[in-house]
């Protein structure tokens, strides 16, 4: 049996993230200092002392997440690889980076630009998120099509079993809410200001598309399963439409962490701020073993779950 990388996208960031990594290993602090001088400012400042509340952008967001991932991750200096990687979303990009595919730099700097341009696609205040828990997924898409003259809404990402996130206008997500919520859900709008996912992203794509044309894709130590088609990436070839198209198309995390299951993995190790994929594996395989790594005093725990030494 075998083990894979996990790494959590957008919603798991919070102030002071990184902090101890940074302190306590050289990796880490060439990591955040690359991006850095990838990005022209100090990220590090508004990820530990941000009092203008700047993490809360999605362009500040995206680059600090990645950021911490690729530190911790470095970090651990693991002498074996995992069987495969896959990330939530914004976790994707931090997989291809783990694997070598994508130089950090140019991913942060790729970052910067997606969370920008997911941002501007459609006006503040105009489309949102909702976590819909307790429905399976055809229910989902049955109410998303039930409203559509309130405006447009499609399920997002399909986290888990009875764990589908939907995205669109917000007079439609209200519509799918109250419907839900008469149907036994529990329902949670999300604290994001962009219909992540969804179709009204796709003016976002050719600025993507032109970020990800530039980068210097290398070769990769192991593969990235794609959110939106579970595609098995090796290349840049490969890498660069998935990305384009996961934009505004839905990230089917569940499927694919099925599909690492079925090929032998029987443990996870979710790299980077928060816990949030390690109760979505839990949900979807209960005899999982997870270990969720970021502050020094899980590393221990990382290691074992691996079984491998530190180079």
């Amino acid at each position: 049996m075998s083990w894979a990388a996990l790494f959590p996208g957008q919603g798991s960031q919070y102030v002071g993230m990184g902090r101890e990594v940074h302190d306590a290993y050289p990796e880490a602090r060439e990591v955040f200092q690359e991006a850095d001088d990838a990005l022209g400012y100090a990220l590090t400042d508004l990820m530990w002392d941000d009092p203008e509340g700047r993490l809360r952008l999605t362009e500040i967001q995206q680059p600090a997440i990645l950021a911490v991932s690729v530190a911790v991750w470095r970090s651990l200096k693991l002498s074996v690889m995992p069987r495969a990687g896959l990330g939530l979303s914004l976790g994707e990009y931090s997989a291809l980076v783990a694997s070598g595919l994508l130089p950090f730099a140019d991913a942060v700097r790729i970052a910067r630009v997606r969370g920008r341009a997911m941002q501007e696609a459609v006006p503040d205040g105009e489309a949102g998120m909702t976590a819909l828990l307790g429905l399976n997924a055809t229910t989902v898409l049955h109410l998303c099509e039930s409203v559509r003259s309130a405006g447009w809404v499609e399920p997002a990402n399909y986290n888990a079993p009875g764990q589908v996130v939907i995205s669109g206008h917000v007079a439609a997500l209200h519509a799918v809410e109250e419907q839900a919520r008469a149907a036994g859900a529990r329902v949670v709008r999300l604290p994001v200001s962009a219909p992540f996912h969804s179709r009204l992203l796709q003016p976002a794509e050719a600025r993507l598309e032109e970020a990800l044309a530039r980068a210097q894709w290398q070769s990769a130590r192991f593969p990235v399963i794609a959110n939106v088609d579970g595609f098995w990436v090796t290349t840049g070839e490969q890498a660069v439409p998935r990305l384009v198209r996961q934009v505004s198309h839905p990230v089917l995390f569940e499927q694919a962490v099925h599909a690492l299951l079925a090929a032998g993995v029987d443990r996870f190790l979710e790299v980077g701020p928060g816990r949030s994929l390690q109760a979505l594996i839990k949900k979807i395989h209960r005899g999982a073993e997870v270990v969720s790594v970021e502050k020094l005093d899980t590393f221990p725990s990382a290691l074992e779950l691996v079984k491998v030494e530190r180079l």
